[in-house]
């Protein structure tokens, strides 16, 4: 059935999953701690009836601990950043019975069970960035670490920035980074690019100085330095967290790939008095 404002036919407008639950308190605060869905709602006193909510997913729970034990439901999530989800479930040691793999269908999957014994499916679509072999080459390697003062302005200057010749604003622009790539030429050990990842650990992550060098640029280096990245999030991020980047418009299509969308924002430079 679908229908329109102008006329009375009925619209289909949502849909919720209401399992039957052994108990709504525990319930409730294992798919908040544990599976990370962190709104929630509750009926009754003691509560008999509850829910929980992430990103516009709904999910219902009514206790109902004979049902509980005898139905089992399976419930297909769709979820975007899989890996960062499954590396926190993983952390949280959440019951995984079907480990993460790619379906033949196009599908990242992987499937866990919740305390009540219901089967939730977590599910993206398989990226264009995964179907692709992109190769790093032989001389270039990848190192978790942060680039030093000298390493980090050459690298600045290279692509026509402007880095500071505060040795103190350097210092702590360095000193920030919850995490940092650095590309080397594998022999040499000489920087070729980098990047870097700020942010509060909890809520707020953000991708600044994303630089290679022209002469490496084209080669998968930027997207070898992003993949460690999204890497050291899928590990260590918080689920539900904001990532960000500034750049420019013809930059989008290269952060496309790993996920970001233009989003409105808006910024300002500090001014202070000398």
């Amino acid at each position: 059935m679908s229908g329109n404002e102008n006329d009375d036919s009925p619209v289909m407008m949502h849909l919720e999953p209401v399992l039957p639950v052994q108990d709504i308190n525990a319930t409730i605060d294992y798919w908040m701690n544990v599976l990370g869905f962190p709104s929630r709602w509750k009926w009754g006193d003691p509560p008999v009836h509850g829910g929980v909510a992430a990103d516009g997913i709904q999910v219902q729970f009514s206790l109902n601990p004979q049902a509980a034990e005898k139905h089992k439901e399976y419930l297909w999530i769709r979820v975007k950043n899989i890996k960062i989800l499954y590396g926190y479930h993983q952390r949280k040691n959440v019951e995984i019975v079907e480990e993460m793999s790619v379906k033949p269908w196009g599908m990242t999957e992987y499937v866990v069970k919740e305390i009540n014994g219901h089967f939730l499916c977590f599910s993206e679509a398989v990226k264009e960035r995964d179907k692709k072999s992109e190769s790093l080459p032989a001389e270039v390697r990848i190192v978790s670490r942060t680039p030093d003062t000298e390493e980090y302005r050459a690298l600045i200057r290279s692509v026509g920035w402007l880095p500071s010749e505060n040795d103190e604003v350097v210092r702590k622009t360095l000193s920030a980074p919850l995490y940092a790539a650095v590309a080397e030429e594998t022999i040499t050990g000489q920087p070729i690019g980098c990047a870097v990842l700020l942010g509060d650990g909890a809520s707020f992550y953000y991708v600044k100085d994303v630089v290679v060098s022209p002469e490496w640029q084209a080669k998968h280096v930027g997207s070898a330095l992003m993949k460690a990245i999204d890497k050291w999030l899928e590990q260590n991020g918080e689920p539900h967290a904001m990532v960000a980047l500034i750049t420019s418009e013809g930059l989008t299509s290269f952060y496309r790939q790993f996920g970001y969308e233009p989003s409105y924002s808006m910024q300002k430079k500090v001014k202070r008095k000398e």
